[in-house]
């Protein structure tokens, strides 16, 4: 049984190599990299150093290439807002490091997989195994593999304002009433809690929910989604309930 369990953790490994673009030389990186201190002595954090500068560098030279209009500034503002913990929990969820990630009892217990701040560390310490293991042109390669339409769709206009201030400039532009944020639920220990929050828009027949570690995170998360579900409609299929 622990044979198969260990050729089914191998596989899994190998399939984020390839999601990456990467083939290690040393696999033990990628495996560090989704150690959680919580599960032993040989962690990612280290890894995590690494890759939180490779992620910032690779992420500034891409703008730089792609707005050559903005201002130092601007484009400080911008790689900001694509290598906060959200937007790379978002791209480990991406890659879909959750499952992958070698947590200790409690942490998997209150809900550690899936917690952003687990999460981003993780994609840093995986983009840091790539660089060691391969060099800035594969971690190059991996990172805008793994960013995807993040980074290619990068809207300097948008980018830099959090979810909650494009949501309500959204409605004001149309002179609806702002959303209502609401705490439904919370769970966990309390070192370790989640709160569960719905974003309510009533003129717009609108309610969204999220999770997050605290009421801001989930706030910020149900109004992206409530975002997604606005512009995932069809053009001028926005109906205002009066």
């Amino acid at each position: 049984m622990a044979a198969r369990r260990g050729a089914a953790a191998t596989a899994s490994v190998d399939v984020l190599a390839a999601r990456l673009g990467h083939a290690f030389a040393d696999p033990a990186l990628l495996v560090q990299a989704l150690t959680h201190r919580s599960y032993g002595a040989t962690q990612n954090e280290r890894l995590e150093f690494v890759g939180d500068a490779v992620v910032n560098c690779v992420i500034g030279t891409a703008l730089y290439g792609r707005f050559p209009d903005l201002d130092e500034g601007q484009l400080s503002r911008v790689r900001a807002s694509l290598v906060n913990q959200g937007t790379l929990a978002r791209v480990a969820r991406g890659l879909a490091l959750g499952p992958l990630l070698r947590l200790g009892e409690g942490e998997l217990r209150s809900g550690g997989a899936e917690r952003d701040s687990i999460l981003a560390d993780a994609a840093e310490a995986v983009f840091g195994a790539v660089f060691l293991d391969g060099g800035f042109e594969s971690a190059t390669i991996a990172i805008h593999r793994a960013y995807g339409d993040i980074l290619a769709t990068a809207d300097p206009g948008i980018l830099g304002k959090d979810a909650k201030t494009r949501l309500q400039e959204w409605l004001q532009a149309r002179k609806l009433h702002v959303p209502e944020y609401a705490v439904v639920a919370t769970r966990g220990e309390a070192h370790a809690q989640l709160f569960d929050v719905e974003c309510r828009i009533p003129e717009l027949d609108l309610v969204t929910a999220a999770t997050g570690p605290s009421r801001r995170t989930a706030e910020q998360a149900a109004a992206d989604a409530a975002l997604a579900q606005i512009h995932a409609r069809p053009l001028g299929d926005v109906r205002v309930r009066h």
